[in-house]
């Protein structure tokens, strides 16, 4: 499976393999950001702790979609290959 996606990301072009990088980047994003709400006790922004909890819950479901969009799309360019 890892050898698939190396060779797809190969015969992509620069600008799709741009925003392959995107996607992924933004994924760690979403979810490292949905983690440090939860976890971070004296959050900067004053927030109740239940709708804390809730956005970073939120906020790492997001990151999980987008996980799977990722792998459903970079499927879909390898059928067509």
């Amino acid at each position: 499976m890892f050898k698939t996606l190396v060779v797809n990301f190969k015969k992509k072009s620069l600008s799709e393999r741009f925003l392959l990088v995107l996607r992924m980047l933004f994924f760690l994003l979403y979810l490292v950001l949905g983690i440090t709400l939860i976890v971070w006790k004296s959050f900067p922004i004053h927030m109740e702790t239940k709708y804390r909890i809730a956005m970073g819950v939120l906020l790492i479901v997001y990151a999980i979609l987008r996980f799977f969009r990722f792998f459903n799309f970079n499927k879909e360019d390898s059928s067509e290959i």
